[in-house]
């Protein structure tokens, strides 16, 4: 599994909306600028989370981006997927190996069970951080990273 430099940007551009205030906006200049990208890449990114209803942007002299939501109500699951999507979706099991109409395993098949079960797994502990989280240091991030991870480990208890 890769991280993509549109997912890895695209959720700093988010972050830097989270980081102001839900009221105030950040022209794409301020994004691009904080996140150190061209305006225009800065633009791609925001418009793929506009499109998913995570950004809104206005036009004109007091425009810009904002969050449509408080930080604290997007997770990272709603950030990412519109910026990559998931690394499983299922979809594979229906493409052809080389002359075949399905994958040979497409009746039966361990590895599928693998990677949807770690889909799940990377969905289930992008749901439990929110944009609102990253706003913290990188030292209080790490506590709550470990306490998620003992957490799941733990089944939740």
């Amino acid at each position: 599994m890769i991280l993509t430099a549109q997912e890895e940007f695209g959720l700093r551009c988010a972050l830097s909306l989270a980081r102001v205030s839900h009221d105030e906006s950040l022209t794409l200049a301020q994004v691009g600028e904080a996140e150190g990208l061209t305006t225009a890449y800065a633009g791609k990114l925001l418009r793929l989370l506009v499109q998913a209803g995570l950004v809104e942007s206005t036009r004109g002299r007091s425009g810009g981006y904002r969050l449509v939501r408080e930080p604290s109500a997007i997770t990272l699951r709603e950030v990412v997927g519109p910026l990559g999507g998931p690394f499983y979706d299922g979809e594979i099991c229906t493409k052809p190996a080389a002359a075949s109409s399905l994958c040979v395993h497409n009746s039966d098949c361990a590895v599928r069970s693998v990677w949807s079960g770690m889909q799940g797994m990377v969905n289930e502990y992008l749901d439990r951080i929110t944009l609102g989280d990253l706003v913290s240091d990188e030292a209080t991030m790490d506590l709550a990273m470990e306490e998620i991870r003992i957490s799941s480990m733990t089944g939740g208890k």
